[in-house]
């Protein structure tokens, strides 16, 4: 399944959409699975509790500062709300708010805030309360948080009206524990019904025709500009689970060594390579896109190439936004991972993921569901 982009219509800031240029896209739902066709149907999220998700920072407070790191618990509420009601609270600008990275809405989840406080009195945490916002610690810290300083998030789901081949979930989840998931961008990346991405086609193509009445606000540009990035990955990422090689390395593969942001290029593989990516050491990465040279060769580089060639607007707008080539993971390793069952129908499912993966990457691989 695909979706056209025949037209798009005007954006939240009114601003008048041109037809879309660029061939049709994959829909998430529709792209290639890794470990077989879908056990099961299930709902998630049916009420706030059945999605709980905590974040887990690279580092702890350091114990004094301006600033105060707030580890905080929300209830139906997105991250940048929470973050407009700390400043309120606080009497400062919304931009003195930090935080690490963004977390679902219709969730229940913990989370750090950075607030700087200067010499500013404390504020009275608790009245937030009343917003479903807990502050459950405070520490003085030095530096505002910045996005993407995680170690990753640990995930308590609970799925509802469970129905299909639940005797083969056990092997399932334990060819997920030992081969991981495609490491797709989730749903959610892409705004509601995918328009993030249309949005984004309508930009690049505004960019072209110089129409500067058209262009989004900084904010939405980088929404816009990310959706476009996560599908091009999407799209490299599902051509190689057709391959049946997502998760091998191929000749000229940019490698990522695990737990690190840290790659290197194989431009032969080996009995070694072969070894370390077997284990997990080392991890196949697909292109984050942007300006400069690829950062593979040989076959990877091709097959790169081959699969982006018909989003040639979309990679130049891309590069002319001043983002740079970089790498992510083709495979998702979840840590943790265990299923039970807490009643006929429904199923606790737990496991932590790193900084930058999705959920719904995992759940996928399981079976299909409502939201």
């Amino acid at each position: 399944m695909t979706i056209p982009v025949a037209r798009i219509d005007a954006d939240a800031t009114g601003a008048a959409q041109a037809p879309a240029a660029t061939p049709r896209w994959r829909d998430f739902h529709a792209l290639p699975r890794a470990h077989g066709a879908p056990l099961m149907h299930f709902r998630i999220r049916a009420q706030a509790a059945d999605f709980v998700v905590d974040e887990i920072l690279a580092f702890g407070p350091d114990g004094d500062g301006e600033h105060r790191l707030l580890k905080v618990r929300k209830t139906d509420a997105n991250t940048d709300w929470v973050a407009r009601r700390l400043a309120s609270l606080a009497g400062i600008p919304h931009k003195a708010v930090g935080y690490a990275g963004l977390k679902d809405r219709h969730a229940v989840t913990t989370q750090w805030f950075s607030v700087h406080l200067g010499q500013r009195p404390e504020p009275d945490w608790a009245l937030l309360a009343a917003d479903n916002i807990e502050v459950l610690e405070v520490h003085a810290h030095q530096r505002k948080l910045r996005r993407g300083v995680l170690a990753g998030n640990a995930f308590q789901l609970v799925l509802r009206d469970v129905s299909g081949d639940l005797e083969g979930l056990a092997a399932r989840v334990d060819a997920i524990a030992q081969q991981g998931v495609p490491n797709y961008f989730g749903p959610q990346r892409f705004g509601r019904n995918a328009g993030n991405l249309a949005r984004a086609e309508a930009m690049f193509m505004a960019t072209a025709a110089d129409a500067r009445g058209q262009r989004p606000d900084r904010h939405r540009r980088g929404l816009y500009l990310s959706a476009a990035r996560s599908q091009l990955f999407n799209e490299l990422l599902a051509a190689r689970v057709e391959r049946g090689d997502w998760h091998r390395a191929l000749p000229g593969e940019r490698l990522q060594l695990r737990g690190s942001h840290s790659h290197f290029l194989a431009e032969r593989v080996d009995e070694h390579i072969r070894a370390r990516v077997a284990s997990g050491d080392a991890q196949p990465t697909g292109p984050l896109f942007g300006a400069g040279e690829p950062l593979t060769t040989g076959t990877v580089a091709a097959l790169e190439a081959a699969v982006a060639a018909p989003f040639g607007q979309w990679l130049r707008g891309l590069a002319a936004a001043g983002l740079k080539q970089e790498r992510r993971p083709l495979v998702l390793y979840p840590e943790a991972l265990r299923l039970y069952r807490s009643a006929p129908d429904v199923l606790g499912l737990a496991f932590t993921l790193p900084a930058g993966s999705y959920a719904t990457a995992l759940l996928r691989e399981l079976g299909d569901w409502q939201d």
